[in-house]
């Protein structure tokens, strides 16, 4: 039972994405919108337009917005595997409610020493609560790009969701 509930939680997140699940970045560099990291594709090569990528900026981030808050377990994220890996070295991964500063002053679920080129790595968050999961490279001038970004986690009921009617 608890095997299929949490593939059926893992798959509204990803069915979510592909009905409107929102995905922004700080900007958009070489057409790599941020959409490629939720379209299910871990193919880390860029040529294959399965990446994002921001212009070289301070603090370049990416922002998922899953509309309603989650207890997020793991964030798994797939680096881009043919050039540039070391980009993402000393990145935050942030979850929480705030959208000021875009986002980037959220609790910090890890920081990624590394993530080897075309590698996925995941990331535990202890059930952190949030809508909203920034990644960001703080504090140097760089370019984020990312070939998916998977988050696995349980809704959060709200009060809402227990009335009668």
């Amino acid at each position: 039972f608890y095997n299929i509930s949490l593939l059926f939680v893992i798959m509204t997140l990803y069915l979510f994405f592909l009905i409107g699940g929102q995905v922004a970045q700080s900007s958009v560099g070489w057409s790599g919108i941020p959409e490629r990291v939720i379209d299910g594709n871990r193919d880390s090569t860029y040529k294959q337009r399965s990446c994002s990528h921001t212009k070289r900026e301070l603090k370049p981030w990416l922002r998922l917005d899953l509309l309603k808050m989650f207890k997020v377990k793991t964030v798994t994220i797939t680096n881009r595997g043919d050039c540039c890996s070391d980009r993402l070295n000393g990145a935050e991964i942030r979850i929480g409610n705030s959208l000021i500063d875009n986002g980037n002053t959220n609790p910090i679920c890890t920081v990624i020493k590394s993530i080897t080129g075309g590698r996925t790595e995941t990331f535990e968050c202890y059930e952190m609560e949030g809508r909203y999961i920034n990644i960001v490279i703080p504090d140097r001038m760089e370019y984020l790009t990312l070939s998916e970004v998977e988050v696995e986690g349980i809704e959060v009921s709200t009060d809402d969701d227990c009335k009668l009617t």
